[in-house]
């Protein structure tokens, strides 16, 4: 019993010697160094991406999205961008075409001015929101090609967007809903529209993004990034044709850049030919002819 009664009367000391010593190389190692400029202003892009702060995200990115020459995070927050302006796009489109049907079925004068007024109102935005995946779009395709892969680097909005939103179906059919929640439906359908944009960008749906962006960023290839940017010009050409805002110099201006991304996958598949991304090619210009006729 003698050595360990003798263990045990040192052992104090040694635990403090070794508390010491760890206390002495964690005040000697160097401080983690933050971020500054423009890879400053990404860090907080993401951190308000997942915190679904939308209108931070385009701030933050504005200055690395237009930087000439381009930094090293330009490419990656024009990536960011084209799915912020697909998603408001989206939902914004949605808001707008539900308040559309709404002030045209309800027989209330007061529910129709104010659904009138929500329409114009989320056409607006809409269209804001597709004039900048337009800037965005055109900066990425400067070159006249993109990458082979891209990234997307971003962690998964924290708040998830509903799959349905469900107030709007009401206001469709000419039901009214309370000033809280139009606010609530808004808010619900850009986090959805962001969503389901984050699952198509990585060829699938939520659930894979989701598990994409587990650690921060994925990578997408270029010809997959190319049709899925020509998709959602398409989306927000057709904010402005004459079911919507009746813009046709607006219209022709995403169109082009639709061009630009149908003839950028045409040349990933002229060097790497795929059935399945030549078929979804040819819908992608079908679907462009089709919203053509719209004008």
């Amino acid at each position: 019993m003698r050595p360990a009664h003798g263990c045990s009367r040192f052992l104090p000391h040694v635990l403090m010697l070794g508390f010491l010593a760890s206390f002495l190389l964690a005040s000697c190692s160097p401080p983690v160094q933050k971020p500054t400029g423009p890879a400053a202003d990404y860090q907080n892009a993401k951190e308000m991406f997942q915190k679904g702060r939308w209108d931070r995200v385009t701030e933050f990115t504005d200055g690395l999205a237009s930087a000439s020459p381009p930094n090293t995070h330009t490419q990656r927050a024009l990536v960011l961008r084209v799915i912020l302006f697909s998603g408001e796009v989206n939902a914004y489109k949605e808001l707008a075409d539900a308040y559309d049907k709404g002030s045209t079925k309800t027989k209330n004068p007061r529910f129709q001015a104010e659904y009138s007024r929500l329409r114009h109102d989320n056409l607006e935005y809409a269209m804001h929101a597709a004039l900048g995946l337009g800037e965005a779009t055109h900066s990425l395709l400067a070159d006249g090609a993109l990458p082979k892969q891209l990234v997307l680097e971003a962690p998964y909005p924290t708040t998830e967007g509903p799959v349905e939103v469900k107030d709007l179906a009401r206001v469709a059919d000419g039901g009214w809903i309370e000033p809280d929640q139009q606010e609530s439906a808004a808010l619900d359908a850009v986090r959805k529209g962001i969503d389901d944009v984050l699952g198509k960008a990585v060829g699938g749906d939520r659930s894979k993004a989701r598990e994409a962006l587990a650690s921060g960023s994925t990578k997408i290839e270029g010809v997959d990034f190319a049709i899925f940017l020509g998709n959602q010009l398409l989306q927000a050409a057709s904010i402005f044709d004459k079911k919507h805002s009746r813009d046709s110099q607006r219209f022709k201006t995403l169109s082009d850049e639709v061009n630009e991304a149908v003839k950028t996958a045409q040349a990933f598949l002229k060097d790497n030919p795929d059935k399945d991304k030549q078929k979804a090619l040819k819908k992608l210009q079908d679907d462009i002819k089709a919203e053509q006729k719209n004008l």
